[in-house]
């Protein structure tokens, strides 16, 4: 049985190009960082959890919510081919039930804010905003997009930011954890507008504080589908 079954729908992803030294201090051990065309990516992302079970069961007051999240993009080699997986800087829902289970048991990074959405559409796009609380500020990415979907072109930057289908996260200096996501490629809307507003460093540290002066090299908004997250494995790496 899946550890956990949901849908992901209306995910903002805002990609921002930065120097890959920033990540070295957080790569999982038996991973390396995850390239497209040369460039290392850290990706904003917003989205709803609709629909939640947890080992199959629905809990009260936990079944849709937010989440944000910041990661970046990795691989695993294992039996001569390459998984390829993301890591999360921070993970942000609003409900501390959620902070703990995923802190405790995937050993992932957490942390329970105060969250809002908000989804409009009318005649000609539809608008999607992901808020979140952080010291009394209010933070937020808000997508403008079109109406109708498209299939996602192969091999583009926005096939690389949503073809990750395995979690990596580290335990210690020698050990992760790695856990698969399933889900089938999605559809993307035409971003329009789009705006971030943001206090990285007080939300994600000082390693990321550079973002607050960076505009994201892309925007999209991906519909998401049915997911689901499957239990965790421990990997050990051998000091060569």
């Amino acid at each position: 049985m899946s550890f956990l079954k949901a849908e992901w729908r209306k995910l903002a992803i805002a990609n921002y190009a930065i120097n890959q030294n920033v990540l070295q201090k957080h790569l999982p051990p038996g991973t390396e960082l995850d390239l497209w065309n040369d460039t290392c990516y850290v990706s904003l992302v917003g989205f709803m959890f609709v629909n939640t079970r947890m080992l199959g069961i629905k809990i009260p007051f936990h079944i849709n919510f937010e989440e944000v999240n910041l990661r970046f993009y990795v691989k695993r080699l294992e039996n001569r081919e390459w998984k390829r997986g993301v890591v999360f800087i921070k993970e942000i829902v609003p409900k501390r039930a959620l902070s703990f289970v995923a802190n405790t048991v995937y050993r992932e990074h957490y942390e329970t804010m105060r969250m809002e959405h908000h989804w409009h559409t009318d005649d000609y796009s539809r608008s999607v905003e992901y808020r979140w609380k952080k010291g009394g500020n209010w933070n937020s990415i808000k997508v403008k997009a079109s109406l109708e979907r498209f299939k996602i072109e192969p091999k583009s930057e926005n096939e690389f930011i949503t073809e990750h289908y395995w979690g990596y996260s580290k335990v210690n200096e020698v050990k992760s954890n790695e856990y698969e996501v399933t889900h089938p490629k999605w559809d993307v809307y035409e971003v329009l507008e789009s705006n971030i507003d943001v206090e990285f460093e007080e939300v994600y540290g000082s390693d990321f504080a550079f973002l607050n002066a960076m505009k994201p090299s892309s925007v999209m908004l991906a519909e998401g589908s049915e997911i689901t997250v499957e239990s965790k494995r421990t990997i050990k790496v051998v000091p060569a």
